[in-house]
């Protein structure tokens, strides 16, 4: 006995990112190398494990816990008790326990490099199979249906383990000990080739070797991957690359390519080490890079028309590595779906859905629970920065200030996610996309129920945009439940504040295309003052009307139109005859002048956006747009970085409002450069430097040091870089949007964190 009483006994909890990572076995096996007894499981809020031995021992027990946990693990927290020694000399891996669920889920992870090496390795049992994995890699989220996260509670409890799977899994120094997918060609998913009505062509290697034939034929193969179908087509192929456009409905949106690795990369694209770094993180997103300027690959002009970057991945799992191997050729690898429709998940239904547009369909008959997009970053002021958070990312929590009741925030109406707040963490769903159809609402109600549904909640509080027109703040008003209404400019400053963990006060600004403001106008040109008590609308545009309303978003001359209107007046007629005849003519622009005449249908607003919008059709960089943002991207790509000057904006201090940014004076100075026949690429960076004037002169002026940059404009590398290095050497602390996007895809967690930060003011 007297052995037993010298002995220490700790119980542990830990929360955070601890299932799926491999942290039981790293437990067991830290726990053997210390000589301690005792034992460990999941439960539904993390991991417990109580362990025993002499008091050195369990010391370096816990710090190399604390200090080494595996790769993909995120400790949040570590609550420790001590306890009664107990009679024991083994140390077990217990079955695992629901209770409360409050553990993380871990998003779908890469390949790692050993898996990798098992699939390309002729003597290794998993050689070619496309569905490898380990407790390090694999399918997360987009398999899980509940908590904890246990093979039953996954798409893959159907997949019964052969013996050698099973001794694996088993095993704790196997690194597939309790890895959820584990699977192998004899009892795990396999691959099978469809044509177009679903008619099955080939199976496992005959169906991969089939469908890389098929692709570098010129061919357009749908492909099941890890979170959602890709559509693929060769991407050195100027036709085939047009043909899935016209079948897509997708006119000049840039297509993601799919590279077989660096070498091939730097083949056609310039990357610094800040992107290859993100390119090759476990996350693996799609990463924003330049065009060589001498490429020894050739990329059809057709994937990325016009424009001087172009969306870039590696292979991510098994599949995509194999297929890779089989091609050799870039790939065009989009997302699998219609324009302004949600991704296809289930073969049957990309059947449906996809069958005009694809000749061929590579799938597999693991079940995908819920689409899962591909991340978009980019690296901008030196740090990565996320477009689009979904595969790789979501739905990693944000901690937010507080621990109050379960809400839902449902976030805005294009780029939607939603956020699931539960105590102090903040979850946010994968990217679901613009509410523009049935489908894509389906989609979001989805998201929603299952998001909500993995950790047995009800929502006692959902949040919405101020806007009364969102779909998502419709639904929220419909539920029956309290819903919290926050400002849309006010919520983007706010998701910056919840990543970065700010404090007030917060000077934001908060540039976009458009969100409803108190006022009833539509804001768009923000900058907001988070003080401790209340947000104020420290400055905005000066600004114009847009005939035609939202129809301007996709018509820049809409907003040039207006804005010249609400510069001359009466005299727009005549001055667009003399001086911008190109903009509009005929019945259509006297339409647009009678509707800015009487205001009908031409609300008023304050639109960053929209002023890039406008700059772009006057200087005829264009004048419609094909997706959203497109005539404000191509007017910053038009920049000419050697010219110094800039325009100047005046700045007026309202006696008791805020101070409106006036755009007239640079209109003046357009103007003359536009007669003196200037070039675009002179007149587009005037432009950029006088906004980042514009940031610093309004920061100067205020006593605040913490400086916000927020909203879709701020995805402007030329601008946010300006912005961002006036600011830091005038010495203010500069902080935007990293782990969130800074467009609307951020907006959910802002409008968690304001309804905790502002007690619903």
């Amino acid at each position: 006995m007297s052995e037993v009483q010298d002995m220490r006994r700790v119980g542990l909890t830990v929360t955070g990112a601890v299932q799926g990572v491999g942290f039981r076995p790293f437990v067991y096996r830290t726990a053997l190398d210390n000589h301690l007894s005792g034992w460990v499981r999941n439960t539904g809020a993390g991991v417990e494990l109580e362990v025993q031995g002499e008091s050195p021992f369990i010391e370096l027990f816990l710090r190399h816990l604390q200090l080494a946990p595996p790769p993909n693990a995120i400790l949040t927290s570590i609550e420790q008790s001590e306890l009664t020694p107990e009679d024991c000399n083994t140390f077990e891996i217990r079955h695992s326990e629901a209770g409360t669920k409050q553990a993380y889920i871990l998003p779908d992870l890469g390949s790692c490099r050993d898996c990798v090496n098992d699939i390309f390795d002729e003597k290794n049992r998993r050689y070619g199979y496309p569905f490898t994995n380990c407790t390090n890699c694999g399918p997360r989220y987009s398999i899980t249906r509940e908590l904890p996260y246990d093979r039953p509670n996954t798409s893959m409890s159907t997949f019964e383990l052969c013996p050698v799977c099973q001794s694996e899994y088993d095993n704790p120094a196997d690194r597939r000990f309790h890895a959820q997918p584990n699977a192998c060609s004899v009892c795990g998913p396999r691959l099978a080739l469809w044509g177009p009505g679903g008619r099955e062509i080939a199976v496992k290697d005959e169906a991969l070797a089939t469908a890389g034939q098929a692709l570098l034929a010129c061919q357009i193969v749908a492909v099941k991957g890890l979170g959602g179908f890709h559509l693929m087509v060769r991407a050195d192929d100027e036709e085939s690359v047009r043909r899935l456009r016209k079948r897509k409905r997708r006119a000049e949106k840039p297509f993601a390519l799919l590279a077989s690795g660096m070498p091939q990369v730097h083949r056609f694209c310039n990357a610094t080490n800040e992107e290859v770094d993100l390119l090759m993180t476990q996350q693996a997103p799609i990463v924003l890079l330049e065009r060589s300027d001498d490429p020894t690959i050739y990329i059809a002009e057709a994937v990325a028309p016009g424009n001087p970057r172009l969306g870039v991945m590696l292979p991510y799992t098994p599949l995509h590595h194999l297929l890779m191997a089989e091609v050799g050729v870039p790939l065009v690898a989009t997302s699998g779906n219609l324009s302004d429709e949600p991704i296809c998940i289930d073969e049957h239904e990309a059947v449906t859905r996809l069958n005009s547009i694809a000749d061929l369909f590579l799938v597999h008959n693991r079940p995908i629970l819920r689409p899962v997009d591909d991340s978009v970053a980019r690296v901008i002021s030196g740090r990565p920065q996320l477009l689009r958070r979904s595969r790789g990312y979501a739905p990693l929590p944000i901690e937010v200030p507080g621990d109050g009741p379960v809400q839902v925030a449902v976030g805005a109406h294009l780029k939607n996610t939603i956020a699931y707040a539960h105590g102090s963490q903040a979850y946010i769903s994968q990217h679901i996309g613009d509410l523009e159809t049935e489908l894509a609402m389906d989609a979001f109600r989805d998201a929603i129920r299952q998001l909500v549904s993995i950790y047995d909640d009800e929502p006692a509080e959902l949040i919405a945009d101020d806007h009364p027109d969102y779909l998502s703040s419709m639904y929220a008003h419909k539920q029956g439940v309290p819903v919290t209404t926050v400002q849309h400019h006010v919520a983007h400053v706010h998701a910056v504040m919840a990543e970065h963990k700010l404090a007030a006060p917060v000077l934001g600004f908060a540039w976009d295309g458009t969100g409803l403001g108190p006022d009833g106008t539509v804001w768009g040109s923000e900058v907001i003052n988070v003080g401790t008590d209340a947000w104020t609308r420290a400055a905005h545009l000066r600004t114009f009307r847009l005939p035609g309303g939202d129809a301007a978003s996709k018509d820049p001359r809409r907003s040039a139109l207006g804005l010249l209107y609400a510069w001359q007046g009466e005299n727009a007629a005549a001055f667009l005859d003399k001086h911008a005849p190109h903009l509009l003519k005929g019945h259509e622009r006297e339409v647009m002048l009678r509707m800015l005449d009487s205001g009908v249908n031409s609300p008023e607003t304050s639109s960053m956006g929209r002023l890039f919008d406008a700059l772009s059709a006057l200087t005829r960089v264009r004048a419609r747009n094909s997706f959203e943002g497109q005539a404000a991207m191509e007017f910053e790509w038009a920049a000419d970085l050697d010219e110094p000057g800039a325009y100047d904006f005046a700045l007026h201090q309202q006696e008791d409002g805020p101070t409106v940014i006036d755009w007239a004076g640079v209109l003046d100075q357009v103007f003359v450069d536009l007669a003196a026949e200037t070039a675009v690429g002179v007149m587009s960076t005037r432009f950029h430097r006088g906004l980042a004037n514009v940031i610093l002169r309004l920061a100067g002026q205020s006593p605040v040091e913490q400086i916000v940059l927020c909203g879709g404009c701020f995805q402007n590398k030329l601008l946010h870089e300006l912005a961002v290095a006036g600011l830091e050497n005038a010495g203010k602390r500069v902080y935007w949007a990293e782990l969130v996007p800074p467009n609307d895809g951020g907006i959910a967690l802002g409008q968690i964190h304001y309804a905790r930060t502002t007690g619903r003011r």
